[in-house]
């Protein structure tokens, strides 16, 4: 293995006698383009709601709660798809979660940890949890990529959620410390736990 190694270093720092450094420079710039470009559509590609939805468990369970909530059918016409709630937009973020999924989830769909509805009724607090924890730590970055605090207005919004929304500007309140259980099931335990949400007052 260090022999290769060494031969090919030595070959990348050996200049070529066939290829002058132009047509390296351009060779090197193209595929650099190409590489990156489909690296750019396997991205994508995985950010689509088909693919989050491909396997058994999100088919079955996941996906059937998501088309019964306001992200997947509501009065504007707007729809939220898996990626723009689980997936950060930047890219740096976005990449890192990309890793996490295949370091973490995979190996869960491959032993197929949650592949019936009682294991995935068991395992619902544990990962609504972590969602939940994820999203509080980071000011609930992903949903303020569509509901800004900014673009609100206030005087439109029916009382109570006009009232939630005014304290939230204050007590420095996240969305998910609210709207738990907006696109998905609440766990069993978390239904009693769970505060009146500022949707039930206010059409998203």
């Amino acid at each position: 293995m260090r022999a290769w190694i060494r031969r090919f270093w030595t070959a990348a720092r050996t200049p070529s006698a066939r290829w002058g450094v132009g047509t390296l420079l351009v060779v090197g710039v193209l595929a650099g383009a190409i590489g990156w470009g489909a690296f750019q559509v396997v991205v994508a590609r995985t950010n689509t709601l088909e693919f989050c939805t491909s396997c058994h468990e999100m088919q079955a369970f996941v996906y059937q709660e998501y088309k019964q909530s306001p992200h997947f059918t509501n009065g504007s016409g707007v729809r939220a798809i898996c990626s723009d709630c689980h997936v950060p937009h930047a890219m740096a973020p976005k990449l890192w979660r990309k890793f996490q999924a295949t370091y973490n989830e995979l190996p869960n769909h491959v032993l197929g940890s949650i592949d019936t509805r009682e294991e995935f009724e068991a395992h619902r607090k544990e990962m609504a949890e972590h969602v939940w924890a994820k999203m509080k730590s980071n000011d609930s970055r992903e949903c303020r990529g569509c509901h800004t605090r900014e673009a609100m207005v206030l005087g439109k919004q029916k009382p109570r959620a006009r009232a939630q929304h005014t304290d939230m500007l204050t007590t420095h309140e996240t969305c998910i410390d609210c709207h738990k259980g907006i696109a998905h099931h609440l766990p069993k335990s978390a239904v009693d736990e769970k505060k009146p949400p500022a949707e039930d007052d206010f059409s998203l």
